[in-house]
Formats: structure tokens, sequence, C-alpha cells
């Protein structure tokens, strides 16, 4: 089992400078421009990809790193470069995540490669789980997957929303209710190979932030997948439906959905997403600080500002730490008895919104403008609050931890 460190090896040093540089030098000088196209930066994604950060092989290394620092490390690198481009390069995880979770190894190894497709051919993928009327509420889910015994096919129907890379993605993966009496514990995870009848984009949303990141609705009209598309197996879905409907009888302990499982392994880099951007916002106000004179004086020496520096940088540093923390509790196999992932997530969200808004105020006017950056940092860090669990049922998530009471 891996020491718990604050102190990167010299391999992780390697890449994370090796990111660094490739979201100064490719991401930055795209960012402002894919922000008001408001379109996926596809020639960004396909660089990535040439130099092997938009890969298969790269995630998986970092996925796998022992330490559990791999993740979180790459997350804030990327999106100190940008965060919706680095939402569209890394958005694709998230449905390797569900994957991984829930799927066989031949399901790992058949439908993640397609995912992200090859270096003169990038694809990207999806994660389907919100509905119009199911976002924190996951028991609200109302898309089916019916079983066709005869053909040996699951039939989908419903609409998903809030999908990532939802309807431009070569895979998606898509999380359906099989037993409707069963809440949140009758849902299952399908793959829904390209080109699948039945399957199509709805509306595409226009947001406040992250606009580089494709972002929509994408609907299931009697669209059949075949029965190995069922990620983990019908024998063993079978299985986990006989112990739900058991406990649910005798009021027993609850388990995991599967879009719970997979929110759950993605939450902590999700918090280092929200700290690689509260630390771009924070650098460009140090630096706006130490050369804006005003007074006679660079206004870092009026102490208001300084205060305010001082509490940026210690909460940026407090959130990376309740990260890694969490991260390397999920490599190492140590439960989150205290919500530690949820912790992670909700304070470095928090934390994001925060320090983008004081960056803003540090520059005054022209952090109100589009000449500097931190108006659109403060645009994108208000996704980190909403998506994959808002601040609210992060911290009920936590609070019902802490006093055992069931997490639905």
């Amino acid at each position: 089992m891996a020491e718990f460190t604050l102190e990167l090896n010299d391999d992780q040093k390697q890449i994370r400078d090796w990111l660094n540089g490739f979201a100064k030098d490719v991401m930055r000088p795209a960012a402002a421009e894919w922000d008001e196209r408001e379109e996926t930066p596809w020639p960004v994604i396909q660089e990535a990809a040439k130099v092997g950060i938009y890969s298969l092989d790269f995630y998986a290394q970092q996925f796998f790193d022992p330490t559990g620092l791999g993740i979180p490390m790459a997350m804030e690198e990327l999106f100190w470069g940008d965060a919706g481009i680095g939402l569209s390069i890394v958005g694709t995880g998230l449905a390797a995540v569900g994957v991984l979770a829930n799927g066989t190894e031949e399901q790992i190894g058949t439908w993640i490669p397609q995912m992200y497709g090859d270096v003169d051919d990038v694809k990207v993928a999806a994660f389907c789980s919100s509905e119009p009327d199911a976002g924190s509420d996951v028991g609200a889910m109302r898309t089916r997957a019916v079983y066709d015994e005869a053909k040996d096919e699951w039939v989908l129907n419903g609409t998903k929303t809030w999908a990532t890379n939802g309807g431009i993605a070569n895979v998606h993966v898509v999380v359906a209710v099989v037993d409707p009496e069963l809440g949140s514990k009758g849902h299952a995870s399908f793959i829904v190979p390209p080109n699948t009848p039945g399957l199509s984009q709805g509306q595409k949303f226009k947001k406040h932030g992250i606009r580089a990141s494709h972002t929509a609705e994408v609907v299931l009209e009697n669209a059949r997948v075949p029965g190995s598309c069922l990620l983990g197996g019908k024998e063993k879905l079978d299985e986990r439906l006989v112990r739900a409907r058991e406990r649910a009888k005798s009021g027993g302990e609850r388990v995991k959905n599967a879009a719970m499982a997979t929110f759950e392994a993605s939450r902590p880099a999700v918090g280092a997403m929200a700290v690689g951007t509260a630390r771009a916002a924070y650098e460009v106000a140090l630096d706006y600080a130490m050369t804006r004179s005003q007074f006679g004086r660079p206004i870092v020496d009026n102490q208001g500002i300084a205060f305010q520096l001082a509490d940026m940088r210690t909460q940026i540093d407090a959130a990376r730490l309740l990260v890694w923390r969490a991260s390397w509790m999920a490599v190492t196999g140590k439960p989150f008895t205290s919500a530690e992932g949820s912790m992670s997530k909700l304070y470095a969200s928090e934390t994001a919104k925060k320090v983008t808004a004081q960056a803003i105020q540090i520059l005054g006017g022209n952090g109100f403008t589009r000449e500097y950056p931190v108006e659109r940092m403060h645009r994108d860090a208000a996704i980190y609050t909403i998506f994959e669990g808002t601040s609210e049922i992060q911290r009920l998530v936590i609070a019902r931890t802490l006093s055992g009471m069931p997490i639905r």
C-alpha cells in the first residue's frame, strides 16, 4: 500500500511539467476563441491526441498510479489551462469510469478504446445519467430499459440531459431503469454503440461557462442494444436485483446504484479541476496586484488586497490537500467513512467560485472585461458546485455519512 505523501516523485513531476506546458502553449492561446464559438475544440483535442494526452494509455497510467495522485495532478494542470477546453479533453473519461466501475474485462477492452479513437480520427464518449426531472434525485429517473429475451436485446426509451458530448459521442454510456419498483437500486448502465438507430441529439445547451464543452440532451426512442452491452452482464444484474429486493423487504442496508458508483469515483477528480481553475485565477490576480500601481505603489501593498491573496492561496492549498487525501484513500482501498470524496469536491468547488470572484475584484474594472481571463474563469467555476452532485447534495452526503443515515 502506498504511503500518503505530499511530495510528487520524479516521474509525476515530469508529467506535471509536460501537462503544464501543453496547457500554457496550446490550451490558453485557444481558450477565448472557443469560449466565444461555443463549439467543441476538435483541433485542440487532436493536438492532445498527437502528444499522447488524449489517449486511453495516458489516462490508464494516471488512473493506476499507486499513489492516487496521477488523476488529480493531471486534472489540475489541464484545468489550469482552461476549464472549457479541459472538459472537452477529459469529458470522455467520465464514460470510461462508468465502464471501469461497472463493466466486465471484455467490455472494458472492447469499448473504452472506441471512446477515444486514434490520433488520425479522434472520438469522444458521453456518460448519460441526468434527466429533465431527475438530476440530484436519481430515484426519479424515467429512462427505461426492457429486455427482449427472444432477441437478447435491451430496448431503451427516454431522454437524458446535461450530457457532456451528448449526441456527438462515438459511444454513449446510459443509465436506465430496469426495475421501477426498486427505485435507484433498480438501475443499470448500458453501452449504446456508434450509429445505434433510435439515439439522437436533442437540445444543445448554450451555457454560462465551460462553453467549449459540448452539452446536450440525448433522446432514446426504441434504441436497441445487444445483451452484451449491459455493463457487468445480465447474470450479475439479476443477482444484484434479487439482493436489492430482499433488502427492500427486510429494510436492510442499501446498495449503491450504477450512477452513484461512477460519481463517487470521479468526485475527487472534479475537485482537482476546481483547484486548477482557482489556481489560474489566483495567479492572474497576484501578478496584477504586483504590477498595478495606484497612489504611487503596487496595489499588493494595500492590506485589503494582500489579505485577499493570502486567503485565496490558503484556500487553494487546503482544497488540494482534501483532493489528494481522497484520491489516495480511493486508490488504496480506504473507505470514505466521513465522505472524504464529497468533502474534497465540496470544498474545492466552493473555493473555485470564491477565488475567481475575488480575482475579478482585485482586477477591478479590468477583471469585468473579456480582455482578462478571470471573468471567463469565474463563469467556468460556477459549474463545479453544480455538476456531479451539487454542493447541497455533497453536504447531504457528508451529513448522512457522519450520522449513519442511509444515502439514497
